[in-house]
């Protein structure tokens, strides 16, 4: 099980887990849980490059669309082909099975996320 707090978190509800120069990227449970039941998942091809807060694809679930937001400047370096497969992954395991990209981070990434605490506070205000 991951520790959520050793993760940290964009106010557009994605998760980041740093592991050296590398993040792996998914989108929080408060998140899966509003969209409801997700169905189809669209990830953006290995080798695209982003900027913090652009879309880097979207989420459809019964009740919405919903974009997804890159919370970190980074190159995607892998595709989690099982939740293209299996999009209700990011229901049932958010932060395990249920993540979406992994990128290679730019310096300073993650500067100016936030820690789990800020991040349920964002949630809760």
């Amino acid at each position: 099980m991951t520790d959520l707090n050793t993760l940290r978190y964009s106010e557009e509800h994605e998760w980041v887990a740093v592991d050296g120069d590398n993040a792996t990227i998914g989108i929080t449970d408060f998140a899966a849980d509003a969209l409801g039941d997700i169905v189809f998942v669209e990830l953006p091809a290995v080798g695209t490059s982003f900027s913090r807060g652009d879309v880097f694809g979207e989420a459809e679930s019964t009740k919405s669309v919903s974009e997804l937001y890159a919370p970190v400047d980074g190159t995607v370096v892998e595709i989690n082909d099982a939740v293209v497969g299996d999009p209700s992954l990011v229901n049932s395991a958010p932060f395990e099975g249920g993540w979406l990209i992994k990128v290679s981070l730019a310096a300073g990434a993650v500067d100016g996320l936030l820690d789990r605490d800020a991040y349920v506070a964002h949630t809760e205000g």
